[in-house]
This record gives C-alpha cells, structure tokens and sequence, in this order.
C-alpha cells in the first residue's frame, strides 16, 4: 500500500515569502530515502501566490493522473485547500508547520507575514531584512535574503495574499480522507504545535511528528523527516 502511493509525485510547496530552494533543502533527501518523487514549484509572481500554485496542482494532476500534495506552513494550507477540492485527484498528503484553521484573523503567522508586507513597503526588501536581522536565526536571515530578493516587486502582495487567505477549517480537513502526515515543531511560535497536532486529529487517516526548534535550526531535513515519517505512518495504518 505505502509503496504504491509513493508511486505517485510528492508535489511541495513553500510557505509565506519563501521558495521552492527551502522546500528541497528541508525535503529533498528524506523524500529520497522512501523513493517518493519530489516536485518542488517556484513561487507565482505576487498576488497570483495562491491560485497560481493551485492551478500549478490542477496541471500536475492532468499531466500525472493523481498526487500527493504538501508543502510548509502557508504551502501546507493550500495544499489542503486543494486536497478538500479534489478528493479524487489526491492520494495524500505531507504537510509541515501548518498554521491556522479557516480565518487567518489573529494567528500568528498572519501577523507576521502582514508586518513583513509593511516593512518590505516602507523600507524595501534590504531595509526589511536588516530589521528582520536583528532579531532572527542566521539561517532564517539567509534565508529570506535568498527568497524576498528573488521575489523583488511582487513580495508585498504576496506575503499580503498569504496572511488574508483562510485555511481549511476543521470540518472541512475531516472529508480528506487520504493518509496525512503531518509535522510540527515545538517552541515555534508562529506555527504553533496545536495546529499541526489538530490537523492530524482531524483528517481521518492523520499522523503526526513534532520536533524540536532547536533541532530544526541545526538541521532543516529534521522537518523533512519528520513529515515523511508521518506520512509513511498514516499510510501503513
């Protein structure tokens, strides 16, 4: 059962003002460890962000039939989106860090990725990232070095899409019956470990693995890991 699953592509994408770079260095080798076949989408131009990415997945799925979907945190969020759509088209899914259940309202990513949209507008992208120096992670500062200047002009209104677009709600995560794996990371704030737990309460064939901030700030395949484990998880049960 797992191995026949894993015959279909494990299509990923990133979360808010991210790429597709971080997706395959958090996924890449643990989807090659189980054999799964990895596509990784770059990021639509600003406010085409998420219905881009969405019909990236409707053309993949003409092109291949079926897939598996996934990705990290605002990723994760559409990828569900997409999976309550088409419950003939996905065969499962792998999601990392998901961050709030239908209305963005006050979680915290939300927040946070709207501040960013007003610091990147008042102070453009390098004035950003300085101030977002100040108080991050070197590797996350590298990070989005790589990913906000890549995305120049359009990353306002994109990380402004991101932060307004509701997620699934629960009762619509519970009619996604394919196997879920599901990845949390404790200590991190802005995705709390609630959700990540919640999703895999609700979907009725969920697993989940939660790890560690620190251990996630050493190595960014921790994520991966632990994503795929899930899924394999859910799978097998």
């Amino acid at each position: 059962m797992t191995s026949a699953i894993l015959n279909r592509p494990l299509v990923l994408l990133p979360g808010t003002g991210s790429d597709e770079v971080f997706v395959q260095t958090v996924f890449a080798g643990p989807s090659a460890l189980v054999g799964a076949r990895l596509i990784t989408p770059a990021p639509p131009p600003g406010a085409a962000l998420a219905d881009g990415y969405l019909e990236e997945l409707d053309r993949l799925a003409r092109v291949h039939g079926s897939l598996i979907v996934g990705g990290v945190s605002f990723g994760a969020h559409l990828a569900a989106e997409w999976a309550v759509a088409n419950p003939g088209r996905c065969e499962g899914l792998v999601c990392a860090l998901p961050a709030w259940n239908g209305e963005p309202g006050s979680a915290a990513a939300a927040v946070a990725a709207r501040a960013s949209a007003d610091l990147v507008a008042a102070q453009g992208v390098d004035g950003a990232l300085a101030a977002v120096a100040a108080g991050s992670p070197g590797w996350l500062v590298d990070e989005l070095s790589r990913a906000w200047r890549r995305q120049g002009d359009e990353l306002v209104a994109g990380l402004r899409v991101a932060a307004e677009r509701r997620a699934p709600s629960v009762a619509e995560l519970a009619t996604v019956d394919v196997p879920a794996g599901v990845a949390g990371c404790d200590g991190d704030l802005v995705h709390p470990v609630a959700v990540a737990r919640e999703w895999a309460a609700t979907v009725p064939r969920g697993a989940v693995e939660v790890v560690r901030l620190a251990d996630f700030g050493r190595d960014r395949e921790v994520l991966g890991r632990a994503g795929m484990l899930a899924f394999l998880k859910a799978a097998s049960a």
